[in-house]
């Protein structure tokens, strides 16, 4: 702004110095200065629309970067379901008291303690009783009637 000052008056100053006739000098100075407001208003205005409209992408940006983070948040959560770091969780029930509780899947885990009866539990990761010999079913398992029961046959 202090060029437009500076540009301005050395405008006036030049004018003044050709011109000698009091009377057009002071037209010329007139209807420059309603130019110049003009000038200045229409700049005005502009700069006025421009920032209304950068403040209006600001809003936008803002409501955009809200929604990027409430779907990073959800894809975050697809992610953990999807690739679970610390394993997959196990629920065991202790044969021998009953005790449900949940463990880390690890196929290289052979066997766990029960937490509440200190029994050591065997574990079987392939889930086909028949791979262990004679152990066979116990009946006891959570949910279960038993290996041996006629559930099946009766279908």
């Amino acid at each position: 702004m202090k060029d437009i000052k500076n540009e301005y008056k050395s405008f006036l100053d030049d004018i003044e110095k050709k011109i000698k006739n009091k009377e057009d000098l002071d037209f010329i100075k007139l209807r420059f200065a309603q130019f110049v407001d003009v000038v200045l208003d229409k700049i005005d205005y502009i700069v006025d629309y421009k920032n209304e409209e950068m403040q209006k992408l600001k809003e936008s940006q803002k409501q955009i970067e809200e929604k990027m983070s409430k779907m990073q948040q959800v894809i975050d959560n697809i992610e953990k379901d999807i690739y679970v770091e610390d394993g997959f969780d196990f629920e065991i029930v202790c044969p021998y008291c009953n005790s449900e509780f949940v463990i880390d899947m690890d196929e290289n885990k052979k066997e766990v303690e029960c937490p509440d009866c200190k029994n050591i539990i065997e574990l079987d990761w392939s889930g086909d009783i028949d791979d262990e010999p004679d152990t066979g079913c116990q009946g006891s398992c959570h949910g279960c009637h038993g290996c041996d029961s006629d559930e099946d046959d009766d279908m």
